[in-house]
This record gives structure tokens, C-alpha cells and sequence, in this order.
């Protein structure tokens, strides 16, 4: 992500919220929470695991309508 710097004459609360909505785009909140505690590969499985039956479940349901 390249560097964010304050344009002229833009007030610091419109840099801020422009900061913000690049880190957010970029995912590295997201990542951080991900990486706040260490997971098990086997628990990461899992949750993958859950995840895909879950979206597998919605597009069945939504197909069957």
C-alpha cells in the first residue's frame, strides 16, 4: 500500500477518514484481529471447513427457489 500523505489544504478529520477507508480496502484491520491470538491449523480447518458447508447450504437454498 503506498503511503498516504495530507494533500494541501485538506483538513486533518478528511486525511483521517480517507486513511481509514485505504486501511479498511487493504484488509489490514481484518488481519490484525486475525492475528491477535495464534489459531491451531487444525481449528483454521474447521472454520474453513464450516464456512464452505454454510455458503454451500445458502446457494442451495437460493437455487431452489
Amino acid at each position: 500500500m503506498p503511503g498516504v500523505y495530507m494533500r494541501e489544504g485538506e483538513s486533518f478529520e478528511q486525511f483521517l477518514k480517507r486513511f481509514k477507508k485505504q486501511c479498511e480496502k487493504a484488509g489490514i484491520l481484518s488481519e490484525v484481529r486475525k492475528r491477535e491470538h495464534f489459531e491451531k491449523p487444525s481449528v483454521t480447518k474447521k472454520k474453513k471447513s464450516l464456512a464452505a458447508q454454510k455458503r454451500l447450504i445458502k446457494k442451495q437454498r437460493k437455487s431452489s427457489r
